[in-house]
């Protein structure tokens, strides 16, 4: 009876595949599969098993513990953008930095990791204890690497949903985008990266919301915000805002740059770029 058994689960958990499927579930959990499962006679006593034999047998991808990604390999199924999987991985979850850099169009730089804003009292995904990754360097799902930043709730804002293929991801906006860059250039390339993406996206930067943007993430952020739009010919009427700010000491411009270079008294900012710093 047992011989017999497995082979019939194994057929029963095709078709929980094809079910699923055709439901539109291209990521999907434990509890799903269950709910699904009586509709092609599969016993949830079997459902574990099955959905391990459907993971060996590469039918499905393990994304995290009860989490599952339908793949290729089903007929008719396009396999989960890697936006998609990051919006699943975590709530709430904007794709940011770098991903949304390339996304903007404001960089031919393809990064191979997919970077994901979330919030700092968001559960986030560690990898299993068969993993090889270090502390820090981020979440394997399948075949890519999840970076997840986390900020605090209230400076979780400044994105939307987008078109993705089928489905609507959360991103950052072209003006949350580029000030991540000016706070973490090291999540988007580096800083020489985040300036060419500003020189890129001006014709389409609304400098009044990035302004107001920069003035909710904080003064260091404004006023290396203002610092780049004069440098590309933004009027000083628009940027008074950023001017006022009252700040206590000088930034550096690029927060990863070294603590050198003149100290520019009108945006407080030490300009430590290359070519800006006398060796």
């Amino acid at each position: 009876m047992a011989v017999g058994t497995k082979p019939k689960q194994s057929l029963v958990g095709i078709e929980l595949v094809r079910l699923l499927a055709y439901e539109g579930d291209r990521i999907f959990t434990t509890d799903r599969a269950r709910k699904l499962a009586p509709r092609v006679g599969l016993q949830d006593a079997y459902l574990v098993e099955a959905l391990h034999h459907l993971r060996r047998n590469n039918w499905i991808v393990s994304l995290r513990r009860g989490l599952y990604a339908l793949s290729s390999m089903v007929p008719g199924v396009v396999a989960a953008h890697e936006f998609e999987v990051a919006a699943a991985l975590v709530s709430p979850a904007m794709i940011s930095h770098w991903s949304a850099l390339h996304y903007h169009g404001l960089t031919e730089q393809i990064p191979r990791d997919v970077f994901v804003l979330t919030t700092t009292d968001a559960w986030i995904p560690r990898p299993r204890k068969d993993r090889a990754e270090k502390p820090g360097s981020g979440f394997q799902a399948g075949d890519t690497l999840y970076r997840f930043i986390q900020v605090k709730p209230d400076r979780f804002f400044g994105g939307g949903q987008q078109w993705i293929g089928e489905v609507r991801v959360p991103i950052t906006d072209l003006e949350r985008t580029l000030l991540d860059g000016l706070s973490m250039p090291r999540y988007c390339g580096g800083f020489a990266e985040v300036l060419h993406a500003v020189q890129v996206g001006m014709d389409r930067l609304n400098t009044e919301l990035i302004s107001e943007y920069a003035v909710r993430l904080g003064v260091t952020t404004a006023k290396r915000l203002g610092w780049v739009l004069e440098s590309q010919g933004v009027p000083k009427s628009e940027l008074a805002v950023l001017t006022e700010l009252p700040i206590k000491g000088y930034c550096r411009l690029d927060p990863t740059g070294p603590r050198k270079g003149s100290c520019n008294s009108r945006w407080m900012v030490q300009e430590n770029l290359p070519g800006m710093v006398e060796a």
